[in-house]
């Protein structure tokens, strides 16, 4: 057998594996998702009124046509003890004006308004919510991003899910409904191709998290040095699950999703999210690889079809 033959037929092997893997997530996602994300909303672990207090920072910059609504979501919270603490880098932001807002009208919610961030790495986003963090009286932190939409029991379920081992409880991703053809991309992306690499990660122990909506011990990330110890790092949400992890802490997925309900988007602003997502492919595994993955199938029958012995193509039928 020549060289070439050879190599293409171990190619089209590694191919076939590739593609069993691809469905054995597709298959261990879809069982995790019906038995952990579809429960009843009267199945709670812990009593109301005994859940531990919550410090949502909530980092914001510039303003988009939802996040009025998106912010508000948080004031309306069903929770019995937590509070909002907003954080703006610069004075002359719009986003102030919006906070100003809302404080004004909700005066009975546990809210303040931080503005002018503190320098202290690389990461905007942790230098904008360090006077934030710093000033948090409660010892869960609840980090959520500025396109986040909730339901008033989504702070309940999060909570639910820290349990006593548990040091970390992260949302899956997911995008709301919106129009548009690049609003449509977004969603196939994170309903298909993102929470079978995300959930199977997670199922098998590869600790992959993303920061848009994490529920943290924040004696657990003192002991790391604080949220300061991560400003050095662009991937923040990395390095703080990783000091988690390592301090033998287990993680949990919350029962709802992160939906993601931005009012700016577009097609260059989802290809540029997926080139960030995978610029150190190193850092999150199932997001390096999941495009390898993903057109193993195709890679596969191109192989099988031009190098494998006739005998098994005319028993396979359709090659």
């Amino acid at each position: 057998m020549a060289p070439l033959e050879l190599a293409m037929q171990g190619l089209a092997v590694f191919g076939l594996v590739l593609f069993l893997v691809l469905w054995l997530m597709h298959l261990m996602s879809i069982i995790y998702v019906r038995l952990h994300l579809h429960k009843k909303r009267s199945e709670v672990k812990q009593p109301f009124a005994q859940l531990a207090g919550v410090s949502l920072l909530k980092p914001l910059k510039g303003v988009d046509p939802n996040l009025i609504s998106n912010l508000e979501t948080f004031f309306t919270l069903d929770y019995p003890k937590y509070e909002i603490l907003l954080c703006v880098q610069d004075q002359d932001d719009p986003a102030v004006d919006v906070c100003k807002k809302l404080l004004g009208k909700y005066p009975n919610v546990d809210a303040r308004l931080f503005i002018g961030g503190k320098k202290v790495g690389i990461n905007p986003k942790i230098n904008n919510l360090m006077p934030g963090y710093e000033g948090a009286k409660y010892q869960l932190v609840w980090i959520c991003d500025s396109g986040i939409r909730v339901k008033p029991d989504t702070l309940t379920d999060l909570a639910n899910q820290m349990t006593e081992k548990v040091g970390l409880v992260h949302g899956l991703p997911y995008v709301a409904d919106r129009q548009g053809f690049a609003a449509t991309l977004e969603q196939v992306y994170f309903g298909t191709s993102h929470p079978r690499s995300y959930i199977s990660a997670n199922v098998t122990g590869i600790k992959c998290v993303t920061g848009m909506s994490c529920l943290m011990r924040k004696d657990v990330l003192d002991q790391a040095g604080g949220l300061i110890a991560f400003a050095q790092y662009i991937a923040e949400d990395y390095f703080m699950a990783k000091a988690i992890a390592d301090r033998g802490w287990k993680f949990s997925m919350a029962t709802q999703v992160a939906l993601q309900n931005s009012g700016s988007y577009s097609i260059g602003q989802f290809q540029s999210r997926m080139i960030r997502t995978t610029a150190c492919p190193g850092l999150k595994p199932s997001s390096a690889h999941n495009n390898v993955l993903h057109h193993s199938f195709i890679w596969m029958m191109i192989i099988l079809r031009g190098y494998l012995p006739r005998r098994f193509r005319r028993f396979s039928g359709c090659l």
